[in-house]
């Protein structure tokens, strides 16, 4: 062994033994604790949005382009619509992770059952019913002879829009309903192959950018909005204001009222949590700012959802974003956010270790010295026993047999803390030696008188 690490003030050999275990158990709690609480989220997910160049589609791709930041990979799945989504989440074999879901769809008691949790209302969506027409239309009673779009059954337009007719004393079989999707529908009802087409959805969508600026189509007046919203606690109440398209050209050149429901983000409950913080986080992100039908702040939040919302949601959504998160990367924040507990339980299994442990180790190095003295008595107690004619013959072998133990001692490596009791074993060895040297001398004398 090399002459540095033969005289140091610590055994690194001693410190292996005696803090070794303790330390390796310690790791192994850490690595049972870390498998069980799983603080790492897998690395993709899956979300399921809405048509080609609708809101939720767009939306999605904003959501997967944050989440890359933080090494997520964000899979989009197109889909008919919040029911078509929804009915995604209740299949475990779809694969579907999360998606947009609109108020209204499913009720407190089935989102239990299915075992969805909300991560909180996004924004409005507000039905859009435009038609062609000379004349504004000021009830749904006067589109019993209108050809109108409702589109496909996975959207819940149509399931929405059955309920408003039906609250208005209209049978929806009786009228001239198709179920186009919304591209080829505002297609066809730009031709005039149709009279009107409804969908809901958020001001930002390009249909709805479209239609509004396009000279003789009509926005439908929902002028008894807030009566809706009170028949149907899933809607608001909300309003366009004038101007609010085109300032300089005074579109519209009136408010109008509309009615929405609320666009929500939900999740199945065995998502793991911190991709839920992740989604809530990247949620603030995006629908924070100010918008047609909301100021800033105004969303995500945890109302306007029928869907319980996850705990950690709500904490977001009261609190604001965790402090780790403000000053550290996201993953090293999630891994102390979930680790927490386990570190302070392991912080309090190291306190008493680490009073156990440093004596252990003073006594194993101690102990390699102390051992000797059991040897230096048994040399001692062989002399005192000799006696008669044989007592030189003892002696002289017990000489021999301590210099045979100050050599072993001699090549013990013992850290400089420790070289006080070094010397002092060395010294104990001489003098042992000088007392059987005087106790043969006087054996001699007496045996020559």
């Amino acid at each position: 062994m090399p002459k540095f690490f033969r005289f140091t003030t610590l055994s690194l050999r001693d410190l292996s033994i005696t803090f070794g275990p303790p330390l390796l158990l310690v790791i192994m709690a850490g690595v049972i604790a870390y498998r069980i609480i799983d603080p790492s989220p897998p690395k993709r997910v899956t979300i399921s949005a809405g048509q080609e160049n609708s809101a939720y589609e767009n939306l999605a791709k904003r959501y997967a382009t944050v989440l890359a930041k933080e090494g997520i990979e964000v899979k989009v799945i197109r889909s008919e619509g919040s029911l078509e989504n929804l009915d995604r989440l209740k299949d475990p074999d779809s694969g579907i992770d999360i998606a947009f879901v609109q108020s209204g769809s499913t009720d407190l008691v089935q989102a239990e059952k299915i075992g969805l949790v909300s991560l909180g209302s996004l924004f409005v969506e507000p039905v859009w019913l435009f038609y062609r027409s000379d004349t504004r239309l000021g009830h749904l009673q006067q589109f019993r002879s209108l050809k109108i779009n409702v589109g496909p059954q996975g959207t819940g337009v149509p399931q929405l829009f059955g309920k408003l007719l039906t609250a208005n004393g209209i049978d929806p079989k009786r009228l001239s309903l198709t179920d186009m999707e919304n591209t080829p529908a505002t297609v066809a009802l730009l031709a005039g192959k149709i009279d009107g087409m409804v969908f809901s959805s958020a001001a930002e969508g390009l249909l709805i950018q479209m239609l509004l600026q396009t000279p003789g189509i009509r926005l439908f007046n929902f002028s008894q909005s807030e009566a809706y919203s009170r028949r149907f606690p899933f809607l608001s109440a909300v309003s366009l204001p004038k101007g609010i398209i085109n300032l300089g050209h005074n579109q519209p050149p009136r408010d109008l009222q509309l009615i929405a429901p609320t666009a929500t983000l939900v999740a199945r409950e065995d998502l793991h949590p911190a991709l839920i913080d992740l989604f809530v986080q990247a949620a603030a992100e995006i629908h924070g700012g100010p918008g047609w039908f909301q100021r800033r702040g105004d969303f995500p939040n945890a109302h306007y959802t029928e869907i319980p919302v996850a705990a950690s949601a709500e904490k977001f959504f009261k609190q604001g974003p965790p402090l780790l998160n403000r000053y550290l990367p996201f993953w090293l924040a999630n891994f102390f956010d979930r680790m927490w507990l386990v570190m302070v339980a392991l912080g309090a299994l190291l306190l008493p270790l680490s009073r156990v442990v440093p004596p252990l180790y003073v006594w194993k190095v101690r102990s390699r010295i102390y051992r000797w003295y059991g040897q230096l008595r048994s040399v001692e107690q062989a002399v005192e026993e000799a006696s008669g004619a044989g007592k030189r013959a003892i002696c002289d072998y017990q000489l021999k047999r301590l210099s045979e133990i100050e050599q072993r001692v001699n090549q013990l490596t013992i850290p400089l803390s420790f070289a006080e009791e070094l010397y002092d074993l060395r010294s104990h060895i001489n003098f042992v030696r000088k007392r059987i040297l005087w106790l043969q001398q006087s054996a001699e004398v007496h045996s020559s008188a």
